[in-house]
């Protein structure tokens, strides 16, 4: 196994982080490994909040459904799909664009994030521990206007960033799924009740499914702050 194939396997989400800051060729290099991911048409429909004001970033924190570490972290990203600097673009050269639509959105969306990941890698490569903070979409409201975004600027991700301490390098990573339940061949196959709690065995052990599924779906799936991203922006793609 190679050097690369290792360290996307061992990967794994931080949330402790060491008071060693990240130099500043380091962060360079993260941001810039973000930037050669994989675009569509080599149109990079994303744009990168570099977070450094602490007070925003205690604001975050809060507003990120009360994070704490999300303030500590050495350095914070936020990936925004980005529909309006070619929107912008089209205009400044007399192209009579038509408006953004959803099919531009997502498609920004999946720019942002392929960016976003890429960005991780590069800085677990460096040592540097980094975990995505969905949150950034719950309160969509208030995020677009606490960093200034224009209409067609989404926060599809943040992710934030620290030298992981002893604890976090010791933890253990959480097991995936097996791939039979994953991979489908040819087209997707929809999973029986036996299969799915194979599926998720790796999480209940040789406990009681029904317990640990309604448990899950409650501190998840049924949670106010999942309601609440589902609120926000389900509103802001109707106004879209």
């Amino acid at each position: 196994m190679n050097k690369t194939i290792e360290e996307l396997m061992e990967r794994k989400s931080v949330r402790a982080f060491t008071d060693q800051p990240i130099a500043r060729e380091v962060k360079k290099t993260i941001i810039q490994a973000a930037m050669e991911a994989p675009t569509a048409g080599n149109q990079q429909l994303y744009t990168i909040l570099d977070i450094t004001d602490q007070e925003l970033k205690e604001k975050l924190a809060q507003t990120c459904d009360h994070q704490p570490f999300i303030a500590r972290a050495k350095m914070v990203l936020i990936f925004c799909a980005d529909c309006q600097k070619w929107y912008d673009a089209y205009d400044a050269g007399n192209c009579r664009p038509r408006k953004p639509s959803a099919g531009d959105l997502m498609l920004a969306v999946t720019d942002a994030a392929i960016a976003a990941q890429n960005a991780v890698t590069a800085a677990w490569s460096l040592g540097v521990g980094s975990c995505y903070i969905g949150d950034v979409m719950e309160q969509c409201e208030t995020h677009r206007e606490i960093l200034n975004l224009p209409f067609w600027v989404f926060p599809a991700a943040m992710v934030v960033f620290g030298y992981p301490t002893e604890q976090q390098k010791k933890r253990a990573k959480p097991e995936r799924c097996s791939q039979k339940y994953i991979v489908h061949e040819n087209g997707y196959r929809r999973l029986g009740e036996e299969d799915l709690k194979d599926m998720l065995r790796k999480d209940y052990k040789d406990g009681d499914f029904e317990s640990w599924i309604q448990a899950f779906c409650k501190r998840k799936y049924n949670s106010d702050f999942s309601i609440e991203m589902s609120r926000s922006v389900k509103k802001y793609l109707e106004e879209f």
